[in-house]
């Protein structure tokens, strides 16, 4: 296990097309929340917290997200970019992102790191390097954060066992919670891919659930899926929870 911060991966290439007109011209993860963009607050979290390595995979308007977050140092962070529009000609959904940005995230199969996705507000995680190294520490392919089920997504997607292992269905207690996008993984979830290919992420996690090899746990503070215009002029006109 490495004694270093483990790295993190923004997910930040999605089109954003419920949030149209605004993502006609301007990436959905540099809409400001509060006076900065998006992902400027995982940015923060991460530097923060003691991350040091950050990979932000782009597609749609890519040349927008480097232009405007440059190379990390004035958060004290080193940025790369995975260039999916670049190279393949578009988004490659989670997976395939995860998948395509290894070479940039991990030496070996059994590294691990952060997963998080640029298009949600999360001001009070913390990305801790405890919990992290604790992963890292095992044979999991991945933890998840979970979040009560929000009123767009009111069926959720996973159930949590009495032993903290997340399920591909529902628990005991017949509840299901949405997946926050918001996780540590290992790069074995996504190695088998090659690069450039699509794939989604939620069904390698429900196999990964029915080997019990992924963990989760429920956090209860403030989040946001910032999905429509309507979504982030609430969230702009409430007050942020590090105002």
């Amino acid at each position: 296990m490495s004694e270093h911060p483990l790295k993190a991966i923004v997910l930040a290439a999605g089109r954003g097309q419920r949030m149209r007109p605004l993502t006609d011209h301007t990436p959905k993860p540099l809409l400001p929340v509060h006076g900065k963009p998006l992902i400027e607050w995982h940015l923060e979290a991460l530097a923060r917290d003691g991350v040091r390595d950050v990979v932000i995979n782009t597609a749609w308007l890519e040349a927008l997200i480097p232009a405007a977050l440059g190379d990390g140092s004035r958060w004290g962070l080193r940025i790369r970019y995975s260039m999916e529009g670049r190279d393949h000609g578009g988004a490659l959904e989670t997976a395939g992102g995860i998948a395509k940005a290894l070479p940039l995230l991990a030496d070996h199969d059994d590294d691990a790191f952060w997963v998080v996705s640029g298009d949600i507000h999360c001001p009070g995680f913390r990305f801790d390097a405890a919990t992290a190294a604790r992963f890292a520490g095992t044979e999991l392919l991945a933890h998840l954060w979970l979040v009560p089920n929000p009123p767009f997504h009111p069926r959720g997607d996973f159930g949590l066992d009495a032993d903290g292992f997340g399920l591909a269905e529902a628990g005991a207690d017949g509840q299901r919670w949405t997946y926050s996008n918001l996780a540590l993984c290992r790069a074995s979830l996504c190695s088998h891919l090659a690069p450039g290919t699509v794939a989604p992420l939620g069904p390698l996690l429900f196999a990964g659930m029915r080997e019990r090899r992924i963990t989760a746990e429920v956090y209860q503070g403030a989040w946001e899926n910032v999905g429509t215009p309507e979504q982030l002029a609430a969230l702009n006109a409430g007050r942020s929870d590090t105002d």
